[in-house]
């Protein structure tokens, strides 16, 4: 496979430090790559990030007037390489943690048509497992053993931002989260049947400096599970709320039972609140699975709607 344009997308904050350094190191000569661009998407930076990225050799710099969060200034540098008319796109962080020259590793299973997209793992080889504070490592397998239980995959690490996209796995990501994308964009991509690969790559395990995303890691971990729950909604809504419905009709049978039984010990009376109770549960559990039939009907819709997204994106690119 050649590919005529590769956009290396650089999502920064506050990065004047590094950014210059990395954009310098990305290779602009890759086997089977006629031609290598730069594409800065600053996110509301307050220094020098932008100055620094034209300096650098930069070929362009979208800019939003204020911090958007990661995941929108992902989605936003996705598109923005679209329309730069890219073939292939790599998403590497500007603080230094990933090695430019390992972009020609992360696109070669792209460029042998093994997959759709790529992602670097950390920890699928020991010798590259790089070393980061115990909660972090923790946090790490954890999100990444509750994706693999969601998607029926094998991941090992979930939560790595260096990744390679094709044109049209772009073009139908979808994504919502504001805070992140990593876990997100993963369970998207295998929800809607395309491949991806791991890569082992060497990479640093702590940034210098202050990240500009995981200000505590308590604080990262319920913002990170609050979109994949919400991922699991929107992408299996008959077992999120058909489980749901049948936990709370468990709980309320079992209880209502429990309460039948202590009602048969003579002398013994069931305080009416916990009928009230069990009967409340129980409907409570009804109505989440007539829910649940109702979401899964609206889940056609989302993925026809999906469709009609990605043709109106095609057409939009074409156009240009």
């Amino acid at each position: 496979m050649i590919v005529k344009k590769l956009v290396v997308l650089i999502p920064a904050l506050n990065e004047e430090r590094k950014i210059g350094a990395v954009i310098k190191s990305v290779p602009r000569k890759i086997r089977r790559v006629k031609k290598v661009e730069v594409l800065v998407l600053d996110d509301g930076s307050t220094d020098e990030t932008v100055q620094k990225s034209i300096k650098a050799g930069a070929d362009k710099i979208v800019s939003h007037t204020k911090n958007e969060g990661l995941g929108i200034a992902f989605r936003d540098g996705v598109w923005a390489a679209l329309k730069m008319n890219a073939d292939l796109i790599v998403n590497i962080d500007a603080d230094g943690q990933f090695n430019p020259n390992d972009i020609s590793k992360i696109i070669e299973p792209i460029l042998r048509g093994r997959a759709d997209v790529t992602t670097c793992t950390r920890f699928k080889v020991k010798s590259l497992e790089p070393k980061m504070p115990a909660i972090k490592k923790f946090g790490n397998k954890l999100f990444t053993k509750m994706i693999n239980i969601l998607t029926n995959s094998n991941f090992t690490d979930t939560q790595c931002g260096f990744r390679a996209y094709t044109k049209e796995a772009a073009l139908r990501m979808n994504l919502f989260g504001k805070f992140t994308y990593t876990q997100e964009a993963l369970m998207d991509f295998v929800n809607k049947g395309m491949v991806v690969e791991e890569v082992p790559c060497k990479v640093a395990g702590e940034r210098e400096g202050k990240s500009r995303i995981v200000k505590h890691w308590y604080s990262y971990g319920l913002k990170a599970l609050l979109i994949i729950i919400r991922s699991i909604r929107d992408y299996k809504p008959l077992r999120f709320f058909g489980g749901l419905g049948l936990l709370f009709a468990g709980v309320g049978i079992t209880y209502g039972l429990l309460q039948w039984a202590i009602s048969l010990t003579p002398g013994v009376d069931i305080p009416l609140w916990r009928i009230i109770l069990a009967f409340l549960l129980i409907l409570v559990g009804a109505l989440m699975m007539v829910l649940a039939l109702l979401a899964d009907m609206l889940d056609r819709q989302r993925k026809i709607q999906e469709e009609i997204l990605y043709k109106v994106k095609k057409q939009e690119l074409e156009r240009r």
